[in-house]
């Protein structure tokens, strides 16, 4: 019997690097995930060694080709999806002088807040669709141009995880527009490097990465990489998409009014569009996927990690009670009625993002009495991160792109409280899918398209299996309207205290 052909698709994440094979009718064969450290180099810091984020992307492709080939498979092709708003500069060889900044990373928030304040802040928004964040590599660019001006002038390439993979793989330091689109560097409309983002991040365009379509096929493995993974020598590799790009295409979430959000260590909704999305206001992202799609949305720093908060801070007796400690708290937030008897939780334990946020701003617990005790706390908070979030949904509608159904994956959409406390903020039918990876099976499916096993990118979607759908309950999508509008109107009461602390 001739092998089967498989699609690998490799999802470098904050978190882990994760690599996964799939056959052509989207049915996974063998997966497998290493674990990435964050460094904490100072305050508002959040790094990675770049070198720890090669190894581990490795170590998880070997595995997992490793396992797929044992059960008869063949590596036909690789896809690479990686997180975005990274920054790493190398020398002239191609190895890292510095970190890699991660989107955690704030330290150029004061960078930002100048160009947020700028009379030229809005254009730069409207015209790369990035976020005027500390996040974003233009910002981090800045910061290294004036904080550390030796070091900007010796590095000879600004890559991101994408390009240092890339550059691994198959020898070139390439990036596609999706990851490119979210370096605020990238002009949306021309699909190209934009001269006045450049000029302000002090940059040529021979120092970045080329542009190459996410659909591109790189060459093929190197022979050293190849014989690592056990793949034939030239072996193509597709230069993919963002790990948030493929979180909608993996989870189907490809036609109008159908968004996917992803809560997993943050959060996010994001909906796929046909034509690039211009917010004014600058408080709506949207990034390539491939030629002809675009994805626009919001995303929240506080998603599940405040679970982890809780957990490690101030529920230390369920951490260590022997039991799942985040059953545990699911468990007392379920005993506790919608609303949390008037206590609100006002999300930003690491700073915010959208919708209308400032990154200063911290987490509130509002309303707080002696009649609360630590289940309305727990409830509290899971509802703020989904209030957050639905809020990112309104400013869709308001923006043009109402959403009628919303996708779900991530780690936190495995629990059924989760799901119902976002049907009801939302008001909307959640929608679950087969695949909790949503971004590995992404990179699959964009492969799959790029080596012409599907025609197109709808069609691939169609291999997203249905596996339920979670309603609101009775009530909610009247509800929900009332209920946001006070979750807003708390922030809009917080958020110049906030400001005014910067």
């Amino acid at each position: 019997m001739s092998p089967t052909p498989l699609i690998v698709g490799l999802d470098v994440g904050t978190t882990h690097a994760k690599a996964a094979a799939f056959a052509g009718d989207g049915v996974a064969w063998a997966m497998a995930a290493r674990e990435l450290p964050l460094l904490q180099g100072g305050p508002g810091r959040a790094e990675q060694d770049p070198e720890v984020v090669v190894e581990a992307s490795l170590a998880a492709l070997a595995e997992a080709i490793g396992a797929a080939k044992a059960r008869g498979g063949e590596v036909a092709g690789l896809c690479v999806g990686t997180a975005m708003h990274g920054l790493v500069g190398l020398d002239g060889a191609g190895r890292p002088m510095t970190p890699l900044l991660t989107w955690a990373d704030q330290r150029a928030e004061a960078k930002a807040q100048r160009v947020r304040r700028s009379i030229a802040g809005p254009a730069l928004a409207r015209r790369t669709g990035a976020p005027l964040h500390a996040m974003t590599p233009l910002f981090k660019l800045i910061w290294f141009r004036e904080e550390e001006p030796e070091l900007f002038a010796r590095v000879a390439h600004w890559t991101s995880p994408k390009s240092l993979l890339l550059g691994r793989l198959v020898g070139t330091y390439a990036v596609d527009p999706s990851v490119a689109g979210a370096t605020g560097l990238f002009n949306l409309q021309r699909s190209d490097w934009d001269d006045e983002a450049l000029a302000l991040a002090g940059v040529r365009r021979e120092t970045l990465p080329a542009l190459v379509p996410g659909t591109q096929v790189l060459g093929g493995l190197r022979r050293d990489v190849a014989a690592r993974l056990g793949v034939a020598e030239g072996a193509p590799v597709v230069a993919g998409a963002s790990d948030g790009a493929f979180a909608n295409l993996g989870a189907g979430a490809m036609g109008p009014g159908v968004a996917a959000c992803t809560v997993g260590t943050s959060g996010a909704v994001r909906i796929t569009v046909n034509q690039p999305l211009s917010d004014p206001a600058g408080r709506l992202f949207c990034y390539p996927l491939a030629p002809g799609w675009w994805v626009a949305g919001g995303a929240v720093n506080d998603g599940g990690v405040t679970l982890r908060w809780l957990r490690d801070a101030l529920f230390v007796d369920l951490a260590h009670s022997g039991e799942d400690a985040y059953e545990a708290l699911a468990a007392l937030a379920a005993e506790v009625p919608e609303g949390a008897e008037g206590l609100w939780f006002l999300p930003g334990l690491t700073g915010e993002r959208a919708p209308q946020r400032t990154p200063s701003a911290r987490g509130v617990l509002f309303g707080l009495s002696l009649a609360h005790r630590r289940g309305h706390v727990v409830r509290a908070v899971m509802e703020g991160v989904m209030l957050q979030l639905a809020g990112v949904v309104r400013m869709l509608g308001a923006a043009g792109l109402p959403v009628s159904e919303v996708r779900v994956n991530g780690g936190a959409m495995r629990s059924p409280l989760w799901r119902r406390i976002m049907a009801d903020a939302f008001g909307l039918r959640l929608t679950l899918t087969s695949t909790e990876e949503a971004s590995l099976f992404g990179a699959a499916l964009l492969g799959m398209v790029a080596l012409g096993w599907k025609a197109s990118l709808p069609e691939a979607a169609k291999l997203v299996a249905v596996t339920g759908r979670e309603e609101p309950s009775p009530g909610a999508a009247e509800n929900a309207p009332r209920r946001l509008a006070e979750f807003e109107r708390l922030l809009h009461a917080v958020d110049p205290l906030f400001e005014k602390a910067e």
